[in-house]
């Protein structure tokens, strides 16, 4: 039996392929038990005390705040912000704590039946009795894991694009939500939810110190990309390729911008957007940009190839920096583009594989021609870094 035909007690018994067959952005699916005897990384005095440290982004969110109904504040927060709070009916929500809590990070390994250069990171939120965000609409893939507590989770249907929504308030919260016959569960820890795109869903928690671990999955939308890739080709594009009309005959009227100009105008643009290698590369770059830009830490000076060499030779291992993206793309047989952080790295294609996976970066990689150079150069960008940097 293959990986992805096994049953994966985190998808409830199914295997991989089932799953992205009836499930994945088609139905949601409540899974009991996802994580047996699971015990959540941290605690929520350690998710708060994230949200009070300067460059995470946090947010509390209050049903009935000072200021009006579903209150929204930007971290970072300090210990008067908390205790000032009432006893329900609030939620600390704080993103991408996979890239400052390794143990956390650890837990996307879970999910390598879908593609690694899907996935976003994990928003951890905290709530006591009451606590909500009210009921809204993702548009990407997310699982909702229960770390600690319950949380109740009433799901509405798929709703359209433009359903109304609440006005005068800095959420998205859907004025009507009409909870689906057979779709309110209460999760305990270590249940998890998977919600496709579009799905209205209202979580609300029911105890004391109730996490729940959302791990969120990238989808650009149509308008983004269509900006990126343009701003991409713009960039590779020589000045001389222009409009040009050769043959033209003479216009009826000289103020007419007519069929065949515009036809010609046409052709340059899908000529110039219909190269399947350029769009490759695009895609693979801006999948692997990091969420925060400023996280990635570039060296002050350039490396070494002979220090770095000598380092690893010595038994000192690289890391993959927290919330760095890898991926590859094979180019031909050898050769492949290395996507890291935003950027690609022509290198052979052993190479690539290895360091777009959780392989160790040490000694061995030394043995791939051109490794020592790709080394250093995602070194230099804050890609990687020397283990006893992290520590």
């Amino acid at each position: 039996m293959s990986g992805s035909d096994s049953p994966l007690t985190l998808l409830g018994g199914l295997s991989a392929a089932e799953f992205l067959r009836d499930h994945w952005q088609r139905e949601p699916l409540l899974i009991r038990g996802a994580f047996p005897d699971f015990q959540c990384p941290l605690d929520p005095d350690e998710l708060a005390g994230l949200a009070c440290e300067e460059g995470i982004e946090a947010r509390i969110v209050e049903e009935r705040g000072r200021d009006g109904p579903w209150q929204v504040s930007h971290g970072p927060f300090d210990e008067r912000t908390f205790a000032k709070l009432p006893e329900r009916d609030w939620t600390l929500l704080v993103q991408a704590v996979d890239h400052y809590v390794p143990e956390v990070a650890e837990l996307l390994d879970h999910f390598s039946f879908l593609p690694r250069w899907r996935l976003d990171d994990i928003m951890i939120s905290y709530a006591p009795p009451g606590g909500s965000v009210g009921p809204h609409v993702d548009q990407y893939d997310v699982f909702l894991l229960q770390g600690s507590g319950r949380r109740r989770w009433q799901l509405g249907g798929k709703v359209p694009d433009d359903a109304p929504i609440l006005a005068g308030i800095d959420l998205r919260i859907l004025e009507r939500f009409d909870v689906e016959p057979g779709h309110d569960w209460v999760l305990e820890p270590g249940d998890m939810l998977y919600l496709p795109p579009g799905w209205a869903h209202h979580g609300v928690s029911q105890s004391d110190d109730c996490l729940t671990l959302s791990v969120g999955f990238r989808a650009p939308s149509a308008d983004e990309a269509i900006t990126s890739f343009a701003d991409y080709l713009g960039e590779q594009l020589p000045a001389s390729q222009r409009y040009a009309d050769p043959g033209m005959t003479p216009p009826v009227d000289p103020a007419e911008l007519d069929d065949a100009a515009v036809a010609r105008m046409r052709r340059l643009i899908l000529d110039t957007l219909d190269d399947p290698a350029q769009l490759a590369q695009w895609f693979g770059r801006v999948m692997t940009q990091p969420k925060y830009v400023d996280q990635l830490v570039a060296a002050e000076t350039p490396t070494e190839i002979a220090d770095l060499v000598a380092e690893l030779q010595a038994g000192a291992e690289l890391l993959r920096s927290p919330g760095s993206r890898f991926a590859w793309r094979a180019l031909d047989v050898d050769r492949a583009t290395l996507f890291a952080d935003g950027d690609g790295l022509d290198c052979s294609l052993e190479l690539a594989r290895a360091l777009a996976s959780d392989a160790p970066l040490d000694a061995e990689l030394l043995d791939i021609p051109g490794a020592a150079e790709v080394l250093a150069t995602l070194l230099d960008a804050g890609s990687l870094a020397w283990d006893d940097e992290e520590e």
